[in-house]
């Protein structure tokens, strides 16, 4: 099955739903205009859909390997990848001091979603490498910028975060690679590293690893750790490589899903240590390395979009094309004329458009963060970004799965052979919700974290926000809408109920609120993604964006998820005695 970019859709989404186009008028972005951006994501689309896409399934089926201790990709990639490389597409996001094109995050997230539908394992290692060059712009010295930057910018050299012990994974207070001082200001780096995505492979002639460790005098726990960068090759003042530093890949993890995406456990210190730069301050690295994550977390939000995208588009296609049963009127038909299928996909186009307007919603605040000259707008930006970044990391990557099983479902027995592709996108979908932060961690990171941030002054002016839409609905009296409005309202409200009881029991009662953190993460992905889904809807009014309208599909995600939130909001206030009470703990043993 092929993918088609839906240029359309997210461009909709962007101006409609997370106000692009609004930004640009304000003049917050710079010389961006209209016209442009379209340019870009046409090209985007374009090279996503003809150039990576057909990369997916021979990808899949060939797999990373490793011989003779380097990795080796799936015929084909390297070619597809310097291509990318030439088009610039390394570096729209990137600092434009460093050879980037400097271009807002919301249209960087646009182009990521449709690399990682055309192939989730081929968009990794760019994503990764684009973590790290906002984490050595931020915090690396100038001497580190300019050796490194201008080549992960252009994509010649690509980057990877290594945090990940066999015995130290969410808990990073327990990780014991070692960094000892040498005289002339490097580090010797010593330790081993797993579940590194792309921490080896042969698309580039340098991999430039951003590695956790702690120096010899460091405190213990996650306060003691420093960060550093440390090449695959060692390199000279014109950045030639002179030798192949002290860090090599061991073996690669045998996946269920993303197989050209090699996950590898990376050795380092066979020969004396591999030498590396302190990156920011000494002790303060895991401060550093959450820049990187933080997007990266966006980042992996846009995948969960992305593969519900590829999922629907290659449902919705067979069941164009699918002939069984009959209709009324006794002749055979395509499965699509049935209501159950019909629903199914209603289902999957919804969720598909609620994970990208959450995930859109979170890049428009980073955008206004970083780029607002008002400190005001920009502090209530960034308390916003903060609150919906495990939001959007969450919630799209639980639609991303939800999406690509009812894909197998609309495909029957069809959908659980390989030889449809369908289970593919289930299996590449399902690492999402677990890397970069399980959604359970993100779940506690919104409840314990960013939900009592000034007394939890951002999730009121959230909740203010999600109101005026629902207003706005209500008093369009588009007859298409139906209840949209007052179940929005009711979702709202369940949203309201849930965060005021989590605010109160914080203090006294933090494993009551964190047994329910799953329940409410889940409350506030639906319900705002709903009003959002709305918004859209309202810009667009009755005009036609594709297969189904942007009314039809804010409605039936009201009137068939969204009112899922009040249960949910019981299950946040009543749900967490019973995870604490005395038979829950019987599970222990």
């Amino acid at each position: 099955m092929t993918y088609k970019a839906p240029v359309l859709d997210i461009t909709l989404a962007l101006n409609d739903i997370a106000g692009l186009s609004d930004l640009i008028d304000e003049g917050l972005m710079g010389e961006l205009d209209p016209d442009l951006v379209t340019a870009i994501l046409e090209e985007a689309g374009k090279f996503a859909s003809e150039r990576i896409a057909p990369l997916n399934r021979q990808g899949d089926e060939e797999g990373a390997s490793l011989k003779d201790g380097e990795v080796q990709m799936p015929g084909g990639w390297r070619e597809v990848y310097d291509q990318w490389c030439e088009a610039g597409w390394g570096g729209l996001a990137c600092p434009d001091e460093h050879g980037g094109q400097g271009l807002p995050v919301l249209v960087s997230m646009a182009a990521n979603e449709m690399w990682q539908s055309a192939s989730m394992s081929f968009a990794l290692n760019p994503m990764l490498t684009q973590g790290a060059v906002e984490t050595i712009a931020q915090f690396g010295s100038d001497e580190l910028k300019q050796a490194y930057l201008p080549k992960m910018v252009s994509g010649e050299w690509a980057g990877t975060m290594q945090l990940t012990e066999t015995h130290a994974g969410s808990d990073l207070s327990t990780l014991k690679t070692m960094a000892v001082p040498q005289d002339d200001g490097s580090y010797l780096v010593s330790g081993t590293k797993i579940f590194i995505t792309f921490g080896e492979h042969d698309l580039v002639e340098n991999i430039i690893h951003l590695v956790l460790a702690r120096t010899p005098d460091a405190p213990s726990g996650t306060g003691g750790i420093s960060l550093f960068l440390v090449p695959k090759n060692l390199i000279n003042s014109d950045d030639s490589t002179v030798e192949r530093n002290d860090i090599h890949c061991i073996s690669l993890e045998h996946k269920l899903g993303i197989h050209a995406s090699p996950t590898c456990v990376m050795q380092m210190g066979d020969n004396g240590g591999a030498r590396g730069w302190l990156v920011g301050q000494e002790t303060r690295g895991l401060a550093a390395m959450f820049t990187m994550m933080n997007r990266a977390r966006l980042a992996v939000g846009v995948q969960g979009a992305a593969i519900a995208e590829r999922a629907f588009q290659q449902a919705l296609e067979f069941a164009r094309e699918r002939k069984q049963g009959c209709d009324a009127q006794g002749n055979e038909t395509a499965i699509i004329a049935h209501p159950d299928v019909r629903r199914m996909l209603l289902s999957m186009k919804s969720k598909t458009a609620a994970s990208r307007a959450i995930c859109f919603m979170t890049a428009r605040m980073i955008d206004i963060a970083e780029r607002s000259s008002d400190e005001k707008t920009r502090v209530d930006a960034h308390a916003m970004a903060s609150l919906l970044t495990p939001v959007a990391k969450a919630f799209s990557t639980d639609m991303g799965v939800e999406v690509a099983s009812e894909g197998i479902q609309v495909h029957g027995g069809m959908g659980y052979v390989e030889e449809t592709g369908a289970a593919q996108h289930f299996r590449d979908a399902r690492i999402a919700p677990i890397y970069e932060g399980t959604n359970g961690i993100q779940a506690i990171d919104l409840v314990a974290r960013k939900l009592s941030v000034d007394g939890g002054q951002a999730v009121r002016t959230h909740i203010a926000s999600l109101r005026e839409t629902i207003a706005d609905v209500a008093a369009s009296n588009l007859p298409e809408f139906g209840d949209t409005a007052s179940r929005l309202e009711d979702a709202v409200s369940a949203l309201e109920e849930a965060s005021t009881f989590l605010l109160g029991v914080m203090g006294d009662e933090v494993s009551i609120a964190l047994a329910g953190a799953s329940a409410y993460m889940r409350l506030f992905g639906i319900t705002s993604s709903a009003v959002y889904i709305a918004r859209g809807a309202l810009k667009q009014g009755r005009n036609e964006s594709g297969p189904v309208s942007a009314i039809t599909l804010a409605r039936y995600y009201a009137e068939n998820h969204a009112i899922q939130a009040p249960g949910l909001a019981k299950s946040v206030i009543a749900g967490g005695g019973w995870v604490t009470s005395d038979m829950a703990d019987a599970l222990t043993g």
